[in-house]
């Protein structure tokens, strides 16, 4: 994909969107809900009903950047969702900035989807937990973020702005639809046994680059700050999609708690006569690893899965 600047990239959507509606059939041409499924997430594309449905590779896409990520897919799929077969299209598989992608290209998806119909968006990821009352395997609704990458200028905004796209200066004090969260609430308590087995919280989200995971002083930094859950990705997905004015309802599961404890100090250690094999499962302890993230996924997937298509039936005339 050639590199998307911010006065191009309206058409590279465009050509990206033409190229996939002249092959949809009729009864998938108009999705109105857009969904991005995170990590170990891409099983929610399983749930839709097997026809008519519709699935194109990023790579067979003009302009379309490709995900690298395991865990991700990287597929459109299209399809109608929950009892109400709503016309849905799933983006099986996201790019995130610290493949290499300008921050520009990250969001591109996101304009593709507005530009083939869609009027809500649903944004999910797996996300670590700051917040100590937050368990593995629990999801939290995002009320709010904080945008460390974009506060330094890494925004997906930046650089001349296009009026038909939306505004120069977009407010984000209400990004996270209030009603949508309401509905998840009440579409969540429907859920049999879910209520049981893991909580379903708000809070939030913090935004950093990656793709290394957050250090002990760093998660205790980010937790000052106000988070409650922290993540590689969404939140440029959001400003964009608010941009151009869609309804956004995001969704964070956790699969791996923080570690926000500090670790033994070496002078500690010195005095204390121990050795540092002794220390090694105390530095070892609550270590993140993208397996984990994916196997947290897998376990918690068909609750989310659920949560998400009970919500779509309820929002859905």
């Amino acid at each position: 994909m050639a590199e998307v600047t911010t006065t191009t990239t309206i058409a590279f959507a465009a050509q990206s969107a033409y190229h996939i509606r002249t092959q949809l059939p009729p009864a998938l041409s108009k999705p109105c809900i857009g969904i991005i499924c995170g990590s170990g997430l891409g099983g929610l594309a399983e749930t839709l009903h097997s026809s008519p449905q519709f699935e194109i590779s990023y790579t067979k896409i003009p302009n379309f950047p490709h995900s690298t990520v395991v865990g991700h897919a990287g597929k459109f799929v299209f399809g109608l969702l929950g009892e109400k077969k709503t016309p849905v299209v799933m983006m099986v598989g996201r790019v995130h900035f610290f493949e290499g992608h300008s921050i520009e290209k990250v969001t591109f998806p996101t304009r593709v989807m507005k530009l083939l119909g869609i009027s809500t968006i649903i944004v999910t990821n797996a996300a670590g937990g700051l917040n100590p009352a937050y368990s593995v395997g629990d999801m939290m609704i995002i009320n709010d973020h904080i945008n460390l990458p974009g506060l330094s200028g890494a925004h997906p905004l930046r650089g001349p702005n296009n009026d038909s796209w939306g505004p120069r200066f977009p407010a984000l004090s209400d990004a996270y639809d209030l009603e949508l969260r309401k509905v998840v609430h009440q579409s969540y308590k429907k859920l049999p046994g879910t209520t049981e087995t893991r909580k379903l919280h708000e809070g939030v989200y913090v935004f950093v680059s990656g793709p290394s995971y957050e250090t002990r002083a760093e998660c205790r930094m980010l937790k000052m700050m106000g988070a409650d859950c922290v993540g590689m990705s969404t939140v440029p997905e959001i400003i964009v999609a608010r941009h151009c004015g869609l309804r956004v309802l995001a969704m964070s599961l956790v699969t791996n708690k923080s570690v926000l404890e500090e670790g033994p100090r070496g002078d500690a250690v010195l005095v204390e006569g121990k050795d540092v094999g002794e220390l090694k499962g105390v530095m070892e302890m609550g270590k993140a690893n993208h397996e984990e993230v994916l196997e947290t996924g897998k376990e918690a997937a068909k609750d989310m899965q659920a949560l998400i298509k009970q919500f779509v039936d309820d929002i859905s005339g």
